[in-house]
């Protein structure tokens, strides 16, 4: 073995043994955004659920429209606002990503 080929493997030794320390100090700091990542996760989970049972919710909002009209309508009148400032926000973010 000539001492290039065992410097480049010395060298790559020592850059994975770098690379193991840096994983683990990274898992180390990021253990405080395990709740985060939890609630994050929680959100996604309820998101996919209310696309696969989409009858659910339109059987709530009906009980509701039935039950409380007001309540209904305001609740509508809110979730049409944030569902037009959702796509203004996507619309604005997407004008302002580099091609």
């Amino acid at each position: 073995m000539n001492a290039t080929t065992l410097e480049l493997a010395l060298k790559r030794q020592r850059l994975q043994i770098a690379s193991a320390s840096l994983r683990s100090d990274f898992g180390r700091h990021a253990a405080g955004l395990a709740p985060v990542f939890g609630a994050a996760d929680c959100a996604l989970e309820g998101a996919r659920w209310i696309g696969r049972n989409p009858q659910l919710v339109v059987a709530a909002g009906v009980a509701l429209a039935v039950l409380r009209p007001r309540r209904a309508w305001r609740w509508g009148r809110r979730a049409f606002l944030g569902w037009q400032a959702w796509r203004r926000l996507r619309d604005y973010l997407d004008r302002r990503q580099p091609v």
